[in-house]
């Protein structure tokens, strides 16, 4: 295999990489009935005038599989926590105790269930799409190669044959994820 064609391959095999990371991280956002500290991972907080997210502004722990307990660094910021809880509008109802924010997770129904497992679902076919840009851009890049025909077709064929490497394993993601959340 030419040069060439290497990088071009390499480089198509980080961008896949880059799709199933992102994958994994959208997928920990997505709730699956215990309680979890990355279920607020898309909360912004309003810190002295600045949007900060509220892991910078304060301690996250699941005390058990219900309950998330949220211990801000200044007593003065637990009024910000509430609002950026609310506001992000996860479903959930904070509480404060004076010293922390509690969030008491509740149970998921049927329908929410299988709503999240069409968020999963979606996002899923979002990585695939982001596989098929990265395959697209690897023909595109071989097809400007100044090397045989057959050298191109075999090229392409790795590339797809990647591409499909790749499918199967944002496959495999989805499956335990859409697992995860079903479960009660």
């Amino acid at each position: 295999m030419n040069e060439e064609v290497k990088f071009i391959i390499d480089t198509t095999k980080e961008a896949m990489d880059s799709a199933i990371a992102h994958l994994s991280k959208q997928l920990l956002g997505i709730r699956a009935g215990k309680a979890s500290p990355a279920m607020l991972s898309t909360v912004m907080v309003d810190y002295y005038g600045s949007q900060t997210p509220l892991s910078q502004v304060a301690n996250i722990n699941s005390t058990d599989a219900r309950t998330i307990t949220i211990q801000p660094w200044e007593k003065s910021m637990i009024q910000a926590i509430e609002k950026g809880i609310m506001l992000a509008n996860l479903g959930f109802n904070p509480m404060n105790n004076g010293e922390s924010v509690i969030i008491n997770v509740p149970p998921l129904t049927e329908e929410r269930r299988r709503d999240l497992a069409k968020q999963a679902k979606a996002e899923a076919e979002d990585a695939k799409v982001g596989i098929r840009n990265a395959r697209q851009e690897a023909n595109k890049e071989i097809k400007k190669l100044d090397i045989s025909d057959d050298a191109k077709n075999n090229a392409e064929i790795d590339v797809q044959t990647l591409t499909d490497k790749y499918s199967v394993k944002i496959d495999e993601v989805l499956v335990v994820k859409e697992k995860e959340i079903m479960t009660v």
